[in-house]
């Protein structure tokens, strides 16, 4: 089991959930699995056709999951993920 940490502004999809203990064995299943348990959730992460929202970052012990293999990588016990909202914009 690993741990995925809930940012603020998804809290209120996961019943105010902060963390989630989970088991699936790559990205593809976290989003099943995530997805299964707060069906409000998946639109929010996920496009139509499963894959994750592009303006989503995953992280994987304070690493980009894009550097461990993507939707390749297989989660281990212990491992701490962070899904976290990208942030853009502002002006001066």
């Amino acid at each position: 089991m690993y741990t995925v940490r809930i940012p603020a502004p998804l809290q209120r999809f996961t019943g105010g959930a902060e963390q989630l203990r989970c088991e699936a064995a790559d990205l593809h299943g976290l989003l099943v699995e995530l997805s299964g348990r707060y069906p409000e959730l998946r639109d929010r992460i996920c496009e139509a056709d499963g894959r994750p929202r592009r303006f989503f970052n995953i992280y994987v012990n304070e690493e980009d999951i894009r550097f461990l293999g993507g939707p390749e990588y297989r989660f281990r016990d212990g491992d701490d993920v962070l899904i976290l909202p990208s942030i853009a914009g502002g002006s001066r």
